[in-house]
């Protein structure tokens, strides 16, 4: 029995199919706005609790609304796995608060070990994302790593003239050549800002400060690990976060996906560069201080915003990112100076 938050997003309906597919009882929904689908997936799977980012006319026998309402329906759960699929910093809280209920959290929610990893039980926490499942798999037992890579697509512009890319249009940047998702992860793939946060996650998930990524254009290898002995091992698999999600949910032994047919394949590893990727400057420094993930979040979700609402061009992201990472030279020493810290960046690049 599982509570799914980001019911009717990507990787929630991926996580649904598994849900049916393996007969795991859902409890709780939680939905933003797409409310047509959430209804069917209402009648599909009859939860005792629906969430949904604003009141709505939904029928279930408790139904709660915004933030507070996802923190009620935490507590009132009785399901001790919640998968947490919401976007964005959003994400944070219903993850603390699962935790602090002693709940097991399959994470697809970026942003809460990217701002709060230090001050999160990381040991209840498993990732739902294709690169540190390939992580893990490859580190079982295993014998001592060294060094982790994670492959990056490149995002929709990896080869694009250098000098266009700072006036992409929205359209431009979502169309990704290897899958559809949301368009904030798809922007974050473009930036290379996703693969900053995926670094993060890798060093709260497993420890290692020595992590890099390397773009993979096929998005097929999925991760690789170095270890002391010289030999490295690479993590393969078709696209389709079905394979991560059943792991987290318990499912062990199961076909899940089709194998990689590698016959007549080339796969090609190239390095990311920061002329086409300016965030990727600071992966260094931002391995030395995690802690500011917090800042560097906060600018990004704000540059989305702008660029979004038509204020901010492509190009204007990272620039915004970058100033903010120069001006908030910190590192918060509690959750509440993460929250803090949050509001404070998000108003200097509104503002910029």
């Amino acid at each position: 029995m599982i509570t799914l938050l980001g019911s009717t997003g990507s990787i929630g309906t991926n996580t649904l199919d598994i849900c049916e597919r393996f007969g795991i009882e859902v409890e709780v929904l939680v939905a933003g706005n797409n409310i047509e689908l959430l209804k069917k997936q209402i009648k599909r799977f009859k939860p005792r609790i629906v969430v949904t980012a604003k009141p709505a006319d939904i029928e279930a026998p408790v139904v709660l609304s915004g933030e507070e309402g996802i923190l009620q329906a935490l507590e009132m759960s009785e399901s001790k796995l919640v998968v947490n699929a919401l976007v964005g910093f959003l994400g944070l809280r219903p993850t603390q608060k699962s935790l602090e209920l002693g709940k097991k959290v399959a994470l697809a929610n970026k942003e809460s070990l990217v701002v709060a990893g230090a001050f999160l039980d990381r040991s209840r926490i498993v990732p739902i994302d294709s690169e540190h499942f390939g992580l893990w798999y490859l580190l079982q037992n295993s014998f001592a790593p060294q060094r982790l890579l994670l492959t990056a697509s490149g995002g929709a512009l990896r080869e694009w003239e250098l000098e266009k890319i700072k006036d992409a249009t929205l359209e431009e940047v979502l169309r990704h050549p290897n899958w559809k998702m949301g368009p904030k992860i798809t922007i974050d793939s473009a930036t290379m800002v996703n693969k900053l946060f995926e670094l993060l996650e890798a060093y709260w998930l497993f420890g290692l400060k020595a992590i890099d990524a390397m773009i993979e254009p096929s998005s097929l290898i999925h991760a690789a690990v170095e270890f002391v002995d010289g030999s490295t091992t690479l993590h393969a698999s078709l696209t389709d976060m079905r394979l991560p999600i059943a792991y987290a949910l318990g499912v062990r032994g199961q076909k899940i996906l089709e194998p990689v047919d590698l016959v007549g394949r080339s796969f090609a590893f190239l390095p990311i560069d920061p002329k086409r990727y300016p965030m990727w400057s600071i992966k260094e420094e931002l391995l030395a201080k995690p802690k500011k993930g917090v800042v560097l979040n906060a600018a990004n979700e704000a540059a989305i915003e702008r660029f979004l609402d038509g204020s901010f061009r492509f190009g204007d992201i990272a620039r915004a990112i970058l100033r903010a990472w120069e001006r908030f030279d910190t590192e918060p020493k509690s959750l509440e100076e993460v929250f803090a810290l949050d509001d404070e960046v998000r108003r200097y690049v509104q503002n910029l």
